[in-house]
């Protein structure tokens, strides 16, 4: 993790998967994404679901939203998933520019972590799940490089890590060739195929 990080405005790329939520088209929401059993509809839910955990982590706000395990439930969207998760994502922004959010202790997930880890791992969900909403729902994405960048320095440090047995933080390292783009590398250690493409 780079030593700036506490500096990293979630803003920009909050912005960019608000962007790419409004571009999924309600025939979409079943289908496929990079993300082995969820449809389109339950990554939005997902997105939903960690966006209100680390918008409550940011605000050290503790509770259900930070202690309930991701895996807890298959994630879905409800009624007004259009105007609910653009206004989450602003508020998640919103709840990391304040410097305390990034000192002391927080949770997400049940999971207890500093601050600055907090605020990466959030910046890491954005960027690596903005890319499966685009690539699921054929749109164009360019993460927000100082996102991406971080994303890919707390990925490459988990992989590092020795009881990783070559694993990622999140499975198993999908090999990227060391001169493929950031994005790229970022989305193999992250356990996806850059290549991935919904079935024809």
């Amino acid at each position: 993790m780079t030593a700036d990080t506490t500096a990293l405005d979630l803003g920009p790329q909050a912005r960019i998967v608000a962007r790419l939520a409004q571009g999924v088209s309600d025939g979409q929401l079943t289908d496929p994404t990079p993300c082995p059993d969820l449809a389109v509809r339950n990554l939005l839910g997902h997105l939903t679901g960690l966006v209100v955990a680390f918008r409550d982590a940011g605000r050290k706000d503790l509770g259900v939203t930070t202690d309930t395990s991701p895996d807890a439930a298959v994630p879905d969207i409800g009624p007004g998933w259009r105007e609910e998760l653009p206004a989450v994502l602003g508020d998640l922004a919103e709840a990391w520019r304040d410097p305390a959010a990034w000192t002391g202790t927080t949770r997400a997930g049940g999971v207890g972590l500093t601050g600055a880890v907090a605020g990466a791992v959030a910046a890491d969900e954005l960027v690596i799940h903005g890319w499966d909403l685009a690539r699921a729902t054929g749109q164009e994405y360019t993460p927000d490089p100082a996102a991406l960048r971080v994303s890919y320095d707390l990925l490459a440090a988990a992989a590092e890590e020795p009881d990783r047995d070559g694993g990622g933080l999140f499975g198993p390292v999908v090999p990227v060739p060391a001169d493929a783009p950031l994005l790229d590398r970022a989305l193999g250690l992250s356990g996806r195929d850059p290549a991935w493409a919904p079935p024809a």
